[in-house]
């Protein structure tokens, strides 16, 4: 395989570095699921966690290595997630975070942000344009900026999810991941494919945020003008050229999956998995809904990457009450 911005001895260092509380999470056969979708199905859990998604692997990566450079403070730009991350791993290292966001972001999430104690600058458009402002306040304050995706840490914090995954290989034959940015995708890729080649690796990306996806089919970067999709956490308008280049290298495929899918997929992990998720945590069973007969018969490990999800959208989605359960 030809070489990644990634390197497998970092990740295995960052092990040493990450909050165990981010690593060795769930990996299990889901049985309740397997006669719906026609395939073995595991869960790999990225949610039973302080900021319930895998963003922390990165920032706990990526704040300790501010750390030891002398940094004091640190922005960066996020949907949600990765802000929330940075503000938990920035805070216990007494590192001044600030998060820009879309104020159109999920509300949940932009509360959690807050009571982390990170700043928190709301820009009037997306999440490209909450990009671009944290940008301006990284060189306005002379402070780091954290891209996710971009900034390798985010990426080999990531990877560490491939090393647990390795240890199984190969009881499984494809991995299903969500596809935003890339962090997940290129991190998780790298390990597998250097230490479980056999395994596939499809990556899944809703139809309405699109742009990673065609960038990965044409094989240079597509932007799109607008984003239409529920899974906020990877819908993303402006893929990053380095980030791309590793994703070519390990991907085997990228799939589009429509918002009836996503759904459908969140409600049967509440049904059949008691799982409560956020959009992007479900295109992998969204993925399978829509190819049925590409999955049938095989074993596939999809990658729930978070939970945090609005209570009020949630139950206009799945119709039911996410403090409840199934």
């Amino acid at each position: 395989m030809q070489s990644t911005r990634l390197d497998t001895a970092r990740i295995l260092a960052a092990r040493q570095v990450i909050d165990p509380v981010f690593l060795d999470t769930p990996l299990y056969r889901c049985e309740s699921l397997e006669s719906l979708l026609g395939c073995a199905v595991s869960i790999k859990l990225e949610t039973a966690n302080p900021v319930r998604s895998f963003k922390g692997r990165g920032t706990e990566l990526a704040a300790s290595l501010l750390v030891e450079d002398g940094s004091r403070a640190v922005v960066c730009a996020s949907a949600g997630n990765l802000g929330q991350a940075l503000a938990w791993s920035g805070r216990r290292r007494g590192l001044d975070v600030t998060v820009v966001a879309s104020r159109f972001a999920t509300a949940a999430k932009l509360d959690r942000i807050r009571a982390l104690g990170a700043g928190l600058e709301l820009v009037d458009g997306d999440h490209e344009l909450a990009r671009e402002r944290a940008a301006e306040v990284a060189r306005y304050e002379g402070i780091r900026l954290i891209e996710d995706s971009l900034d390798i840490e985010t990426c080999e914090g990531a990877a560490t999810i491939g090393l647990e995954l390795v240890d199984v290989a190969p009881s499984f034959d494809t991995v299903l991941i969500a596809l935003g940015g890339g962090a997940l995708a290129t991190g998780v890729g790298h390990v597998l494919k250097a230490r479980a080649p056999e395994v596939e690796i499809v990556c899944v990306q809703p139809l309405g945020a699109p742009a990673m996806t065609l960038s990965w089919r044409q094989r240079r970067v597509v932007t799109t003008e607008s984003t239409d999709t529920i899974a906020d956490g990877v819908a993303g308008r402006l893929p990053i050229g380095a980030v791309l280049e590793d994703l070519l290298l390990v991907a085997d495929d990228a799939v589009l999956v429509q918002e009836a899918s996503i759904i459908a997929g969140m409600r049967m992990l509440l049904d059949h998995a008691g799982l409560v998720v956020e959009p992007s945590a479900a295109l992998g069973i969204a993925a399978v809904l829509e190819n049925r007969d590409r999955f049938a018969g095989r074993h596939v490990v999809t990658i729930l990457c978070g939970s945090n999800v609005d209570a009020n959208a949630y139950r206009r989605w799945v119709g039911a009450d996410p403090a409840q359960g199934p």
